[in-house]
Order: C-alpha cells, then structure tokens, then sequence
C-alpha cells in the first residue's frame, strides 16, 4: 500500500506539471513572450518527442534495476525544466526548457511507474498498477485550479516556481523512500524464488536485450496503434477541452466545470475495471471503453452544451480504462520478462502522436469548430478495431 501511494502522489504531480500545464498557462506564456499560442503548444511537444525516443532505455533500466532511482532522478530533472520554464524570456529558451522536461517525461510518467510495479511485483502488478491509477487520475482536478490560481493571482512564471519546488519537496522524497530497492510479490520465475529465500540478495539480472521479432509483432503493432490513437485523443482534451465545450455552447464557467469532471470519471472507470471488471481479462474492459469517447463525442456533436457534462464523463470513464490497460496489456500478453523496455517500444509512437495533438487539434478547432471532434471518433473505432483483433491469450514464449 504504501508504494501505491507514494508512485500515485507521485504521477498526480507528474502529470499535473506537464501534459497538463499548458491547457492553462500556454496562452499566458504566448502573451508575456509576444508568440502565437500555438507556438507554445508546439515548445510542449517537443518534450513528448524527447520522451518518445528515451522512454525504451528508461524502461530497459528499471527490468534491469528496478525504478527507484529511475523515478528520483526523474524528480529532480522535472524541477529543473520547470525552474527553467519560469525563466524563459523567449522561444528558444522555452523550447530548451520543455526539452529538459522531456527527458523527465521520458523516465517519470506512467510508462516508468508501471515498469516499476512489474518488476515489483511481476504477473500480481494488475491491481498496483490500478491504484496508482486511481490515485493520479485526479491530476487534472487538482492541478488545474492550483495553476490557474496562482496564475491569476501572480503570474505563470510563479506556477511554473511552485510546481519545481513541489518535485524536489514531494517528489523526489516519496519516489527515494517509499520505492523498495529490491523485488516483492509472488514473481513466478526462479530469481524470484531466489529472492524469497535470501532477502538480501542482489535483483535478479536484467533479462536478455529483446530480439526484433520480440519488437516487431502483431500484438506490439497493435498495442501501439491502440495507444497512440487513444492518447492522441487524450492529449487534444487535456489541450482544448474547455475551448472546444465553449464552442458547442457552454459559458466559460460551465466549460471549465465539465472539464473537471475528466478527473473522477477517470477514477469511476478505474474503480469499475478494479471491481466489476477485475476478474475479466483487460482485453474485454479496453473494448469497451475504447468505445465510450466515440460515443460522447457523438452525441456533443448532435446536442452541443446541453451534453457537455455527459461528453466529459464519458470520456474520462473511456480513458481512465485505457490508462490502465497501457499498464495491464502488455503485462497480460508478454508477462513481466523485458516489460519495461517492451513498454517504452510501444509507447513510443502515443509519445509522437501526443506530439501532434495539440498543435494538430487546435488547428481544427480553428478551421471547423466542433466538428474537429470528428477525428478522434474516427481514432476511437481505429482502437477498438485493434483490441479486437488482439489475442486474449499470452503470445507463446514471451511470458513470463
């Protein structure tokens, strides 16, 4: 329990100071800098760039060490790119900043901390992973109203200050301290039957570098399509979802009240996938919620405002699923052996297409309204199609 807490405090905070930031201070940076906004948002992607091409061999570290140190350095990188967020007095260094911030994307969101809860606790990782995600799926919630405080009440440079101090005060102790140095849980492998019977022993090596058909397979290309349409569209609400509830028709009070509502939906999909659905295999529950967005995004596009809420809802339900399918997939096809450096292969391409995602949909908005909604219904079906043609069964040979 407490690594669940500490890893889910911990995403809450990764989270809420990156992919979520620039929803609020992007247009604030623009403004005091005299750039475009959708220059701003083009200096936050090149951080998902930089986590697409470092995330594998963070990942390929933590099967082989485990993700303690992994996750505090993280800490102390995201600090400094924020730091030097607040410094920035032009593009370039806004740019350079969000760089850095990449490099702590790349070992400190998501990706890291499920690697970390495999190489933990091997096949038995399904409901750690759930409860971190329970934890951080209220990030948006939370960070979003502190941000947009403090930059009403000082400036974005201020938030970007606050957020920095609370990874070295917050983050970097509960990843140093609440994290083991060695593995637990019921691994079934004979270096896990080691450890049990010497607790002090050494982890157990680090499994053999993964062949290109252990990369270049069906089940990892559609793993990687399934999480690249998803978080594309994940990525574009975190952007602009209150701008594109304004332009179906709500007030900007009413937009950023439905927008909040992303946070618990999040945790209402994760509780059911922990309860109702923990017995079935995850293939099942990601089919279903790969559908709930198409659905919502639907019906906002029929009824406008009115439906706003409804819209959020069910896209935070739909992805608070596949949030934790990205963890719980690839542990239920290929088990736990290699599972760090298989999850930064797989995420790599979701890493460029959340790159493209703000820019890309905000230009939509620009040009078509509320029908830039259009592709991610188009992304959500291409998702479901892909789970449905994956295997309920683990791929011979790879598990673990």
């Amino acid at each position: 329990m407490p690594i669940v807490i500490g890893l889910g405090t911990g995403q809450t905070l990764a989270f809420g100071t990156t992919l979520y930031l620039p929803a609020i201070l992007a247009e604030p940076m623009a403004n005091e800098l005299g750039i475009p906004p959708g220059w701003a948002f083009g200096a936050f992607s090149l951080a998902l760039v930089f986590a697409a091409l470092l995330g594998p061999k963070a990942g390929a570290r933590i099967d082989q060490f485990g993700g303690r140190t992994v996750l505090a350095v993280s800490s102390l990188i995201f600090a400094c790119g924020l730091a030097m967020l607040g410094t920035a007095d032009s593009l370039t260094m806004m740019c350079i900043a969000w760089c850095v911030i990449g490099v702590g994307m790349s070992m400190g969101l998501y990706e890291s901390a499920f690697a970390t809860l495999s190489w933990i606790y091997g096949h038995d990782a399904r409901g750690p992973i759930t409860g971190i995600t329970l934890i951080a799926g209220f990030a948006s919630t939370i960070c979003w109203p502190i941000t947009a405080g403090i930059e009403a009440e000082f400036d974005w440079r201020t938030a970007c200050y606050f957020w920095a101090a609370m990874h070295i005060v917050l983050g970097l102790p509960l990843n140093l301290f609440l994290i083991p140095r060695t593995k637990t849980g019921n691994r079934a492998s004979p270096a896990a039957d080691t450890a049990k019977a010497s607790p002090a022993a050494a982890p157990a090596p680090a499994p053999a570098k993964l062949s290109r058909s252990d990369i270049f397979n069906m089940p990892m290309i559609l793993l990687a399509i399934v999480f690249a349409a998803s978080w594309f569209t994940a990525t574009a609400m975190a952007a602009h979802l209150p701008r594109l509830l304004q332009i179906s028709g709500m007030d900007a009070a009413g937009a950023l009240i439905a927008a909040s509502l992303v946070g618990p939906a999040q945790v209402a999909g994760r509780l059911a996938e922990f309860g109702l659905l923990k017995k079935m295999h995850p293939l099942i529950s990601s089919r279903l919620s790969a559908l709930t967005h198409p659905v919502g995004a639907v019906l906002l596009l029929i009824f406008g405002g009115p439906v706003g809420m409804l819209f959020t809802s069910l896209h935070g339900i739909g992805n608070g699923i596949l949030t934790i399918a990205k963890g719980t997939l690839p542990l239920a096809i290929f088990g736990p052996v290699g599972y760090g450096a298989r999850q930064g292969y797989i995420m790599a391409p979701s890493r460029f297409a959340q790159a493209a995602a703000p820019f890309v949909f905000g230009l939509l908005i620009d040009d078509y309204g509320q029908y830039a909604i259009l592709l991610t219904i188009v992304l959500g079906l291409v998702t479901f199609a892909a789970l449905m043609m994956l295997r309920h069964r683990p791929v011979s040979g790879n598990a673990d």
